[in-house]
């Protein structure tokens, strides 16, 4: 039994023992009140029939009778009899009549009074002429007893409602705490590590402010934890002057932009050198060319940030590189680019020129030739006066479509008939499957298209919304025919739309037993660049029971002591700190520490992006909960087929 029913069945034990004993205390004392008076009565009346009688002159039985019927017939009483000097009745006097007074017999009979017969002597002269006793009616005080404690009762009930309503008051005041309590409890024993405000009830009160310190130090450890392996990446993966992605970090995560398939695998990439360093150190010093270097990668991240998902790396001494993933407007990022540039190489002029080549890139594309393309751009760049960018306009994919309306017309008409999701397995240590990544593809000119294809279109025409619809949908079928964990990807934009959150959460209430099996993943750059739309879709999927993560998962791991509240379920770690980690202590080392501070806090780590099989046993030695990839896709198909 809970503390909150015990303590209403005391308060409630408490008040009828109160007021059923003041009841009874109060009935008790006034029955023995109105018996007192009645027995006065009594004494009284009969004294002064006895002394009427004494004074008649003639006392003849006719006379004492008619005066005896008299004072009878005034209804006042229930016996008057005249006994001579031995006893014997000469008149008597007995009402026969019931007493109707509309109080219960039941109460009659508890309060039954008991009241002795008034007595007196008639005299005659000096003579004792006989004895008179009277017994008064008792059905007035039966009456007047019944009222009063009807009264006292509908009192006591008042007073008994007042009581309960301010006892409710009180109990409310204490099970919001406990409630909080309660609650910070369970997220504790979930690895939400929250704070509760502090209640007014001093023991309570206590008890809130050590859990409170309690979910401070532990969420300072683990911000402590997450900063240090934060440090550890950015020392491996960073450039130690800049700040910038090492060479072999950006084309990491080039590659596996250009072969995976969601919002990343499209995109705009730029090359910057910085010309005559040489120069500029000579005249400057290495301090101040240093800081122009760092200048240069906080412009070229300040554009990266400014679209939302976006790489800088520095390649060698003077080349530098920006990746703008998922949907880029060109120009934009041109004219972005060409003021931040111009501004830096005016301040430092006439020694510092920034000329710069600029691609897009798409799924399926040569890194390769990507690179030698931008190579050859900036070089024409760099041959040419001023400050100059040059566009590589030969690498741009194939287009299926030469306008927006053809684009448009292709895209809703291909929803329309339907969204195919791929299947790409995530599997833990065991080799037993957590979830199928499930990418989107669309039927365009009779050929399943990959997200590679569309996505740029889909952006820019801004059908995020009902696209992300259409796969929700999909899945939801898949998983209801299958019963297999299927994981899907929700765009940044789509996200921002509230009607896709509100239909992903009428379709999962009217299938309540396929959630368990969704796998909701959104990309990183949420969680840095738009906090509010990720809480409010972890708030509004809770209840569903689904499975919620962030991809890409690198530069945003030093946040995740500050996303435990909203119910992660996991994490995919990006790509470039997974690749290669058996040959690569360093990465082991941070990766050892994702995995133990995603444990502390219920979140699996995934690796994503492995293509050689070599890693995966190598991750999973290292504590982590699953993988994805090409080589584990390989891998599943060997088991399969052995």
């Amino acid at each position: 039994m809970s503390l909150i029913k015990q303590l209403w069945l005391a308060i409630i034990a408490i008040l009828l023992v109160a007021l059923i004993g003041s009841l009874v205390v109060a009935v008790s004392g006034s029955r023995a009140y109105i018996e007192k008076e009645i027995l006065i009565k009594n004494a009284d009346n009969a004294n002064a029939l006895a002394l009427s009688m004494s004074q008649m002159p003639d006392k003849d039985e006719v006379t004492l009778e008619l005066l005896i019927s008299a004072q009878f017939d005034t209804g006042h009483y229930r016996k008057i009899q005249l006994l001579d000097t031995e006893d014997r009745p000469i008149i008597r006097r007995v009402s026969s009549a019931p007493e109707d007074t509309g109080v219960p017999g039941w109460f009659r009979e508890l309060v039954a009074f008991e009241v002795p017969a008034g007595t007196a002597v008639i005299q005659d002269g000096w003579q004792q002429l006989g004895t008179l006793q009277l017994e008064s009616a008792h059905g007035f005080a039966y009456q007047s007893l019944w009222q009063s404690t009807l009264r006292m009762a509908a009192w006591f009930v008042a007073a008994g409602a007042l009581s309960l309503l301010i006892a409710y008051l009180l109990v409310r005041q204490i099970r919001t705490p406990l409630k909080t309590l309660t609650r910070q409890a369970n997220d504790i024993g979930q690895r939400r590590f929250t704070v509760a405000p502090l209640p007014r009830t001093l023991e309570l009160r206590e008890v809130s402010d050590a859990m409170n310190r309690l979910s401070e130090s532990v969420r300072e450890m683990l911000q402590r934890e997450s900063e240090q392996i934060d440090r550890l990446r950015r020392q491996l993966l960073h450039d130690t002057v800049t700040g910038a992605l090492t060479r072999e970090a950006f084309i990491d995560r080039l590659n596996y932009s250009l072969e995976q398939q969601g919002e990343s695998s499209y995109g705009v990439v730029a090359m910057i050198r910085a010309t005559d360093l040489a120069a500029l150190n000579e005249r400057r010093g290495h301090l101040y060319t240093n800081g122009v270097l760092s200048d240069l990668c906080q412009r070229l991240t300040a554009i990266a940030e400014a679209h939302g998902e976006g790489y800088v790396g520095r390649l060698n001494g003077s080349d530098f590189a920006l990746m703008l993933c998922g949907n880029v407007d060109e120009s934009w990022a041109r004219e972005r680019l060409d003021d931040n540039l111009s501004t830096l190489a005016e301040q430092n002029a006439p020694v510092l020129r920034l000329p710069a080549a600029l691609a897009v890139y798409h799924h399926g594309q040569e890194r390769t030739t990507l690179m030698a393309a931008l190579d050859g751009a900036l070089s024409l760049a760099e041959s040419r006066p001023g400050q100059a960018i040059e566009s590589c306009h030969n690498v741009e994919q194939e287009t299926l479509y030469r306008s927006r309306a053809e684009w448009r017309s292709s895209l809703v008409e291909a929803m329309e008939h339907g969204v195919l999701l791929g299947q790409y397995p995530v599997l833990d240590r065991r080799g037993q499957l957590l979830h199928h990544e499930a990418p989107a593809r669309l039927n365009i000119k009779g050929e399943w298209r990959q997200a590679g294809v569309f996505m740029p279109w889909i952006a820019r025409l801004r059908l995020h919304d009902s696209l992300d619809i259409k796969v929700i949908d999909a899945a939801l079928d898949t998983i209801h025919h299958h019963r297999q964990p299927l994981g899907i990807n929700l765009s940044h934009a789509a996200i921002t739309q509230p009607n896709v959150v509100i239909a992903l959460q009428q379709r999962l209430s009217a299938r309540p037993d396929s959630a368990p099996f969704l796998w909701i993943e959104v990309p990183e750059s949420i969680a840095r660049s738009d906090l509010e739309s990720f809480r409010y879709l972890c708030q509004s999927l809770a209840p569903f029971g689904c499975h919620l993560g962030m991809e890409h998962v690198g530069a945003a791991f030093r946040q995740l002591g500050d996303l435990q509240d909203l119910g992660l379920s996991y994490i995919k770690i990006d790509a470039t700190l997974c690749r290669g980690v058996s040959e690569r202590p360093e990465q082991q080392t941070i990766l050892r520490g994702m995995a133990t501070l995603c444990h502390s806090l219920a979140i699996q780590a995934i690796a994503e992006g492995i293509d050689e099989d070599r890693d995966i046993d190598t991750l999973f030695e290292l504590g982590l909960d699953g993988v994805t990839g090409p080589a584990v896709s390989a891998r599943m198909e060997t088991d399969r087929h052995s």
